[in-house]
């Protein structure tokens, strides 16, 4: 009963708009502004900026210089680059490889290249079962894969994040917007419902904090696939907290 009445709490609020925001005007800080204009990222990466807004994502899942990330599958590393340079020389990144990347050949090759030329960046083969960290960490990060984590054990991989985590820290879901779908979109078209999200991830102890509308499209019907939405799906940004 206790967790139905949360959950409905956090529906409220969401549809209201009262829990926090991000404030999308007071800009990202200095290191997050420093890290999206570094010269290093490619020209491919810096193109789809307008879209994913990434100086106000990073900023609204509350990065800061010298935290310890574990972003989870880092694809291309779009945002592994930002994190690596907004955490600075003092932060770490744990990029959390899936096995079946590790065992194809060269799998590893895209995010080993980018380790080395960042420093601060190590790369972790992950069993959300078995996998323990070097250290717990400030923030958990995951975008646009949190739905295809959900089609295998989710509670695993939660309970990983929140085990995972120091006290007081964060966990950042971003992912494609299916309101109202719960799981049943997840396989299908590839996205999923964010109060799905909520009830997923409240149950392995942590608390919602925040939500951001930073990336809403209200052209998009939100019943097809990401990939048909033109120029892009809506997504739902959502920060989690870790009781101290």
């Amino acid at each position: 009963m206790k967790r139905a009445f949360s959950i409905a709490i956090a529906a409220a609020l969401l549809a209201t708009g009262s829990i926090a925001h991000a404030d999308h005007h007071a800009g990202a800080s200095a290191a997050i502004a420093a890290a999206v204009a570094d010269d290093r990222r490619p020209e491919v990466d810096t193109a789809r900026d307008p879209l994913r807004k990434p100086a106000e994502i990073v900023a609204f899942a509350g990065v800061e210089p010298g935290m310890s990330i574990a972003e989870i599958a880092p694809g291309g590393g779009y945002f592994t680059r930002i994190l690596a340079e907004s955490v600075g020389p003092d932060g770490k990144i744990y990029a959390l490889m899936p096995a079946f990347f590790a065992n194809r050949p060269g799998g590893l090759d895209g995010i080993n290249a980018l380790a080395e030329e960042y420093g601060n960046i190590e790369v972790v083969v992950i069993d959300y079962a078995d996998t323990v960290l070097p250290e717990p960490v400030d923030l958990v990060w995951t975008t646009e894969n949190y739905h295809d984590l959900a089609n295998g054990d989710i509670a695993v991989v939660n309970n990983w994040v929140a085990g995972s985590l120091k006290p007081d820290g964060i966990f950042f879901v971003e992912d494609h917007s299916a309101p109202g779908t719960g799981t049943e979109a997840t396989n299908t078209i590839h996205r999923i419902d964010p109060m799905a999200v909520i009830a997923q991830v409240t149950e392995a102890g942590l608390v919602l904090e925040a939500t951001s509308d930073l990336l809403a499209n209200p052209d998009d019907p939100r019943d097809i696939s990401p990939r048909e939405v033109q120029p892009t799906s809506e997504k739902f940004a959502l920060r989690f907290r870790k009781p101290e």
